[in-house]
């Protein structure tokens, strides 16, 4: 006799056979038993869940006429009866089985249909069992219709499909549905045991494992691949051979990538990556062991208890990487897996995606050392402050700055505001003090010299005390660690008494300057309409009505202050730094050309109390009061605060503009 495959040799008999279908399994039997029953079913699910099978064992249980031939319709066909026998070996003459795959056409279903008249010949019922219903036609399925709804008493219609979403809503109307669902990989390890002991096969757990993961919840599929695991092992299932045969990566791989990625390790990442390839082991499979591997890590970092329950050889392991792996990096890390394996076919290598993958979890992970550099709390400072430093203009090449004479003292001039450049403070013999600030414009080498009376070869000119050509002193090591707040006037305390020592001046930035143009600074001072303040604002708004600025040309216009106009110089003083950078002063400088104003701007850096954006601000500030006084002021809104003890949410009211 010839051999018989697993999948045909146990394909379950009666609804007691049945594995992983008990929904479908009791709503059947007790409309048999009760003598309930529809005129039309419809099973749907994936493939091997046992569709076919459910369908054959039906039309049993409508023809069975027991042992004694005198049986009726039961939900425990007896399955020695002449209708159990011919059903079981296909031969039955009132049950028929039409594939719609290959017969799918209106003339197919016509011909099935023409059988309908005739009652049956041996049988109880007829039963017409059409299987992947979904791929009739349109044509097909409207000629069934009319039979579908109002069949002959004595015929049965029993659809399956594998997507029901493809079956027309008139059809399904017509149907008792029943969904099968995909049988759990322990429910499936557990009825290969059963037939493997029937077998006589010896099986090792983790083979029978991987098997019922690899069927992906259909029973055939798990039958058939014990077959081809028992021809490739010689008669044994055995883990080795079974993770060979399916091409499945070794767990231990999967877990030495994930302790590598919980220690940050991104060489034993890409050691292990490589095995795999030299290995020839699928980067898709390594993707999935290690999702679910992970699920199980988040499951336990959740449900520590749970590994009590789980006789996986491999959880005492799986327990110490869910405990050295933070939980938010496990989620991150499943989630990156799941939607990497998307990621596999765009790459023109698998492995390459398979290390992105994994190393991207390290490019995201949050950097513990970035976290530890905090700034030293004011109150801590040392008592010993170092010298003075002032920062310059990020426009101007940082150079060498001349060192001061002892006996030097700084030019006196007119109160203004901080410079960007200070000239250089004089160092004394017993201590260090603070220079006094002094105004310098950022253009004011520009300013001293025409630029085509100066050669490249000439230097800058020097605006400041007298030059003592001294060497370059050596860094002070000496110096506490800098302070990134900004001191109000430039300047540091006075340092304790120290021997005198050359002092340089270091190029920095202001640390204070805000790095987004939409949340400027609060004004350091009160408006102070001037003269030019009321001209400015007018040029700018003409330039701003006409499109002839924008961006960062524009916010410089907006934030800078006339100070003054010198014939064709024009000096504008400014707050921030970086509205200097870049050649935004020579597109406001064309503007005001096209505009029909050929001037020469000049920046400086200090405090503005009058610019076109403080005049914007200060009028939406009078038009919000007097809108709140408005309200405030209205007798309505005046009786509900009294009456009803009403209240005015603080911000709640904007003016119109």
């Amino acid at each position: 006799m010839s051999y018989v495959v697993l999948a045909r040799k146990y394909r379950p008999r009666n609804f007691r056979e049945m594995v992983g279908q008990g929904h479908v399994v009791q709503a059947l039997a007790n409309a048999l038993t009760s003598q309930r029953l529809h005129h039309a079913y419809l099973f749907t699910g994936t493939r091997g869940v046992g569709k076919t099978t459910v369908s054959r064992i039906l039309a049993k249980s409508l023809n069975c006429t027991g042992p004694d031939g005198q049986g009726g319709i039961t939900a425990e066909p007896c399955g020695v009866c002449q209708a159990c026998t011919d059903i079981d070996a296909g031969r039955f003459v009132d049950y028929t089985e039409l594939d719609a795959a290959s017969n799918r056409g209106v003339d197919e279903v016509q011909s099935l249909l023409e059988q309908a008249v005739y009652k049956p010949v041996q049988g109880r019922f007829k039963v017409f069992m059409i299987d992947e219903v979904h791929m009739l036609t349109n044509t097909a399925f409207n000629a069934m219709l009319k039979t579908l709804e109002e069949p002959p008493e004595y015929l049965k219609f029993v659809l399956a499909t594998t997507d029901p979403q493809k079956v027309p809503v008139t059809v399904l109307s017509r149907c008792l549905q029943f969904n099968l669902r995909p049988m759990a990989p322990e429910t499936v390890a557990e009825h290969l045991q059963q037939v493997l002991q029937a077998e006589g096969v010896t099986a090792e757990p983790q083979a029978l494992r991987l098997l019922s993961r690899a069927a992906r919840g259909s029973m055939r599929d798990a039958l058939s691949l014990t077959d081809q695991a028992i021809a490739f092992g010689g008669g044994q299932l055995m883990e080795a051979p079974v993770r060979q045969m399916l091409g499945a990566v070794d767990r231990s791989h999967v877990l030495r990538l994930i302790d590598a990625l919980a220690r940050a390790d991104g060489a034993s990442v890409v050691e292990t990556v490589n095995a795999l390839r030299v290995n020839g082991l699928s980067a898709a499979s390594t993707l999935e062991e290690m999702t679910g591997l992970l699920q199980r890590m988040a499951v336990l970092q959740s449900v520590p208890d749970a590994a009590a329950t789980d006789d996986d050889p491999d959880t005492p392991e799986i327990a110490r990487l869910a405990a050295a792996l933070p939980p938010d990096e496990t989620h991150l890390l499943y989630s990156l897996c799941l939607h990497g394996r998307t990621e596999l076919g765009l790459a023109p290598d698998e492995y390459a995606a398979l290390t992105m993958v994994l190393l991207r979890l390290l490019a995201f992970k949050p950097s513990g050392a970035a976290e530890k550099k905090t700034l030293k709390p004011a109150e801590a400072r040392p008592a010993t402050a170092p010298a003075p430093v002032a920062a310059i203009a990020p426009a101007q090449a940082p150079v060498r700055a001349p060192v001061a004479s002892p006996n030097a003292a700084p030019a006196p001039r007119a109160a203004a505001p901080a410079p960007l450049v200070a000239p250089p403070a004089p160092a004394a013999a017993s201590q260090r003090p603070a220079p006094s600030p002094s105004p310098t414009p950022l253009a004011t080498a520009a300013a001293a010299a025409p630029a085509q009376a100066r050669q490249p070869s000439e230097p800058e000119p020097f605006d400041g005390p007298p030059i003592d050509d001294a060497p370059w002193p050596e860094p002070d090591d000496d110096l506490p660690p800098w302070d990134p707040e900004p001191a109000p006037a430039m300047s540091r305390p006075a340092a304790a008494p120290a021997p005198a020592a050359p002092v340089v001046r270091i190029p920095v930035r202001d640390p204070g300057a805000p790095g987004r143009l939409d949340q400027p600074r609060p004004p350091s001072a009160p408006l102070q309409p001037t003269p030019e303040g009321d001209f400015w604002a007018g040029v700018v708004q003409q330039m701003v009505d006409s499109g002839a600025i924008a961006a960062l040309t524009r916010e410089l216009a907006l934030q800078s202050q006339l100070v003054s106009r010198d014939g064709s110089r024009w000096l504008l003083r400014i707050e921030r730094e970086t509205l200097a950078q870049g050649s935004n002063r020579d597109r406001l400088t064309a503007a005001l050309h096209t505009a029909g104003r050929a001037v020469e701007l000049v920046l400086e850096n200090g405090a503005v109390t009058d610019s076109p954006a403080r005049r914007a601000a200060a009028e939406a500030e009078r038009r919000q009061r007097e809108a709140e006084q408005q309200i405030l002021g209205d007798p309505f809104v005046q009786a509900m605060m009294r009456d009803f003890g009403g209240t005015i949410v603080p911000g709640s009211l904007k003016a119109i503009t």
